[in-house]
């Protein structure tokens, strides 16, 4: 058994005063960290493995403390072990929405996302994040150039002329103008629904840790443009306006009509997936995890659905359409 597993079924034994304790793996997600439901005395826990070079635990604690002061769902923290990096959290299940979700039970699909957004207006009225990192052009751009510096160059072996580089360039300066131009408010960067749980009409909130202050539309492309499942546009523009609604009525934004809504989710969304596709190809070749591969072909096509519909994003349409999509039906 792994050194470091040893130390943390030590601490957990220390936990529960009991040497023999039933331990399970769950499934990783797509950072270093390790998670475990644990059992003893008929209660079940999270353990989270976060190893402290790689994971900043001190985040997850922040930002948990500031949900459940919200009155939102995240996981409590039990019990803290910082400098080893662990964690014994209340366990929320395992009830994802996707599943769900993947069904289409158009009532069920619904009350989800009812639930999502209502939270989603809960996390950027009553959380702070003043203090937080801010979602600055340095950051948005990094999140960019992954586009061409891990699915172009590393996976594809694409390589852009200048002229192609300039006119990336240019795209990613305008989308990164249009999301600096938001409201700023807490953004949770991966509210999806890999990161939500169904526990009843207060979805169970996880993977908070990476929060930031950014744009008001982020979380909801995050959510409504999910990379894991589609909706139709008519349907996903609906709940939009349905959320532009509710964020007039909060006081999240104001005088903002909805075609700038609109505009600023459909820019906001181009970024993300923009990003997205960059870090599916890093987590196969750096981080060797493979299947998020199979996920890079959608996240490509919302970019085209969207950037075809705008002329200043129309270099970003072409170069998908003609260049990258077609090197993934060959492979």
């Amino acid at each position: 058994m792994p050194s470091r597993d040893i130390q943390l079924r030590a601490w957990l034994s220390q936990l529960a005063h009991t040497p023999s304790l039933n331990l399970k793996a769950m499934t990783n997600d797509a950072s270093f960290r390790r998670y475990y439901r644990a059992q003893w005395a008929d209660n079940s826990y999270v353990v989270m493995d976060a190893p402290p070079d790689k994971e900043n635990l001190a985040a997850f604690i922040d930002i948990a403390h500031r949900l459940r002061q919200a009155g939102l769902n995240a996981p409590d923290i039990l019990a803290s072990h910082s400098e080893a990096g662990f964690l014994l959290l209340t366990d929320l299940g395992d009830d994802l929405y996707l599943p769900t979700l993947q069904a289409h039970d158009a009532d069920q699909v619904e009350r989800l996302y009812g639930d999502a957004l209502s939270a989603l207006a809960t996390l950027q009225v009553c959380v702070p994040c003043t203090d937080l990192p801010r979602y600055d052009k340095a950051l948005l751009h990094r999140e960019m150039d992954l586009l061409p510096d891990w699915l172009l160059a590393q996976h594809l072996s694409l390589h852009l002329t200048e002229h192609q580089h300039e006119q990336l360039q240019s795209c990613f300066q305008q989308l990164s103008a249009m999301a600096l131009s938001q409201p700023q408010v807490f953004v949770h960067r991966d509210y999806h629904s890999r990161n939500l749980l169904i526990c009843g009409h207060n979805p169970g909130i996880i993977d908070f840790q990476d929060a930031v202050c950014g744009a008001v539309t982020y979380d909801l492309v995050s959510l409504l443009r999910d990379a894991y499942i589609v909706w139709p546009r008519e349907k996903v523009e609906d709940w939009v306006l349905g959320y532009h609604q509710l964020a007039l009525q909060t006081g999240i934004i104001k005088d903002i009509s909805e075609q700038t809504f609109l505009h600023w989710f459909d820019w906001m969304g181009l970024q993300r997936h923009i990003k997205v596709a960059g870090i599916f190809a890093r987590l196969c070749h750096r981080d060797h995890k493979p299947a998020y591969l199979a996920d890079i072909p959608r996240v490509l096509q919302y970019i085209v659905e969207v950037a075809e519909q705008y002329s200043e994003m129309q270099f970003l349409s072409d170069l998908i359409q003609q260049h990258i999509l077609p090197k993934f039906v060959k492979m």
